[in-house]
């Protein structure tokens, strides 16, 4: 089980501090939520805090763009993302869709399209074969430390049954209230990454969190 350190809710003040100790904890990568107050309504940070994440972590990055027009986000955050996830939501139609994950994939970095929790699945089935990553938003996106949305575990089951009988080779990620007491389910619905932030940055002990999460 791969397990995302979403940093918005770290101690900021101590960015790198926060860092070497989530990788110590056994987290396998970051997660960068960059808001613009528009798509959603909150700002969280740009490409300083990117640029000072990449100069001391270890682990790879994944860039989440929470933004209208994310495409003329994407070079902002090359080099140094691993993938580039944004927001189905986030566009006019499918001709801007498509353009964005050709720009994604042009800078052969990892594509990921998220989907807030009442987007259904089918609004990206034209795209599937371009994808590498899918991210269900178990929270409404904009804010850390919101309480887990429940109903989006028959939308992960869904969306595993519907990889595995197309034989596509795509991470199903999960972000938003996730932590040891719902990892399981998550796990068992069909997740392949698990995005947890509050929940490890909120402990003292970060390991700890870590290996009840996979240990389950």
């Amino acid at each position: 089980m791969h397990i995302s350190a979403s940093i918005l809710n770290c101690n900021f003040l101590k960015l790198e501090e926060e860092i070497k100790k989530a990788e110590e904890a056994g987290i396998d990568s970051f997660h960068l939520d960059v808001m613009d107050g528009h798509f959603v309504p909150n700002l969280s940070f740009g490409t300083p805090i990117f640029n000072a994440l990449k100069k001391v972590a270890q682990k790879p990055i994944i860039t989440h763009l929470m933004v209208f027009s994310p495409i003329k986000m994407i070079e902002w955050f090359i080099p140094g993302s691993l993938g580039i996830i944004f927001h189905c939501e986030a566009m006019k139609d499918g001709k801007e869709l498509k353009e964005t994950i050709n720009k994604i994939k042009e800078n052969n970095l990892e594509c990921g399209v998220a989907l807030n929790p009442p987007t259904p699945i089918e609004s990206i089935f034209p795209y599937l074969y371009e994808l590498n990553e899918i991210l269900i938003m178990s929270v409404y996106p904009g804010f850390g430390g919101q309480k887990f949305i429940p109903e989006v575990i028959k939308k992960i089951e869904d969306l595993k049954k519907l990889i595995t009988k197309e034989n596509l080779k795509i991470t199903i990620s999960v972000d938003g209230g996730v932590g040891p007491e719902n990892s399981k389910l998550l796990i068992l619905a069909g997740a392949d990454k698990l995005i947890v932030g509050s929940a490890i940055f909120k402990e003292k002990d970060y390991s700890l969190v870590i290996k009840k999460i996979r240990n389950v």
